[in-house]
């Protein structure tokens, strides 16, 4: 089913206070899964599709730092804004160490917060309204480029944000060749040595999804870029 909402993922131990703001996340036409256990958080985030992830700091059993960390294992993509009751430089310095969004202090405005998360989701593009419902076949696989899945019979592999983007654009120069330096901008916004070695990883993750149909080739072309070829 595609979505036609935006997703958060809410972690707070706080009863009154995530209702609230569950509450007025949805009025302001937001999807919200809501866990008040952090021991719950990280089986609820593999189960769904989310967008961004508000992460309390203060929790019992599993603080939302460790929650962080666990969650951009998993996606190191998916933008996290952390909430908390402290102050302490050490522990802003921790939210941003572990690859926050933001850090935002309680109490807030619950207005400035909406726009923060407004402004986070664009500026990483999870939701762009530009990208439509597309799907590829290659080969033996089927790639839903909004759902950022590849299938193979029953069995499906989901994708990251940047996994999708860049198969995308193999997908629409199949059998041609994808220069690096116009992929590194559009994707990492970026061309240096290290986007080049992210880029590389990246593709070599799409050679193991991919993996089941020996038809498939994502080859490297030296000094020029990459090319998926599917030999039929």
């Amino acid at each position: 089913m595609i979505r036609d909402k935006q997703r958060i993922f809410l972690v707070e131990d706080d009863l009154n206070f995530g209702a609230v703001m569950k509450s007025y996340l949805e009025m302001n036409d937001f999807d919200v899964i809501w866990v008040n256990d952090g021991k719950e958080a990280i089986g609820t985030f593999r189960s769904y599709d989310f967008d961004i992830c508000i992460l309390d700091v203060m929790l019992p059993g599993v603080d939302g730092f460790t929650i962080g960390r666990k969650i951009k294992e998993i996606d190191d993509d998916i933008p996290i804004v952390f909430l908390t009751a402290k102050t302490l430089k050490k522990d802003v310095l921790e939210g941003f160490k572990i690859g926050a969004d933001d850090y935002i202090t309680k109490p807030f405005d619950s207005d400035v917060l909406l726009l923060k998360i407004k402004a986070i989701l664009k500026r990483n593009q999870r939701f762009s309204e530009d990208t439509g419902f597309e799907e590829f076949k290659i080969g033996k696989y089927l790639f839903n480029y909004r759902h950022r899945t590849i299938t193979l019979e029953n069995k499906s592999q989901k994708l990251s944000p940047k996994e999708a983007e860049l198969l995308k654009m193999l997908c629409i120069r199949i059998n041609e060749v994808l220069d690096r330096q116009e992929t590194l901008k559009k994707i990492w916004k970026e061309d240096s040595y290290f986007t080049t070695r992210s880029m590389d990883v990246y593709v070599t993750k799409l050679r193991k999804y991919l993996k089941d149909d020996p038809s498939i080739e994502i080859n490297n072309i030296h000094g020029s870029g990459f090319i998926l070829l599917v030999n039929e």
